[in-house]
């Protein structure tokens, strides 16, 4: 696994022999910024259900000005510090040991406002997308026009967009993507 994009273009990430963890792959990475822009100047980033970090680290390697990655686990926690560290971005990187409704609402108290925002929760549990967004929603946190970039299993039909409008969905093998517009 490795940046397709940006300042830290090639620069190699630390992955996981785990199970329960299923990190976007390049292909579909590069896909999703090519939808979103190359050029992420300015934008703030959240990057939930983290795991090794490669959506917001691409982002911030992009350009981005700040990211905040959120992850229960305390493993993808630590391969999540870890790539920060090897790419050399720990002074625009936060990294929170959450679950990701919670991490949403400790978001919302503190008032942070993201630009995008990376939604890729467990296969396993497709409900746990649909609540996250209505979290997101609920909270304020993706600015007015502001963009969810929901990665779900091909079998997933989004049928409740909660406060965002489709933009657009793409399909890459098993991965469906939803590019969500916030209201």
């Amino acid at each position: 696994m490795r940046i397709v994009g940006g300042a830290k273009k090639g620069r190699r990430l630390v992955a996981f022999k785990c199970t329960s963890i299923r990190p976007t792959s390049d292909r579909v990475r590069e896909a999703v910024f090519n939808v979103l822009g190359q050029d992420m100047t300015s934008r703030r980033v959240l990057d939930l259900f983290a795991g090794t970090g490669a959506m917001g680290i691409e982002a911030l390697s992009r350009g981005a000005a700040a990211a905040v990655f959120v992850d229960r686990d305390a493993r993808a926690v630590e391969v999540i510090k870890r790539n920060i560290e090897i790419c050399g971005l720990k002074d625009r990187a936060r990294v929170v040991r959450r679950d990701a409704k919670a991490a949403c609402r400790m978001l919302g108290e503190e008032k942070e406002r993201f630009d995008i925002v990376f939604i890729d929760a467990p296969y396993r549990e497709p409900d746990l997308a649909v609540e996250v967004l209505k979290r997101l929603a609920d909270t304020g946190l993706v600015t007015a026009g502001g963009t969810a970039v929901l990665e779900v299993s091909k079998s997933f039909a989004l049928e409740d967009t909660v406060g965002f409008e489709v933009l657009k969905e793409k399909r890459y093998g098993d991965t469906l993507v939803y590019f969500l517009k916030a209201r």
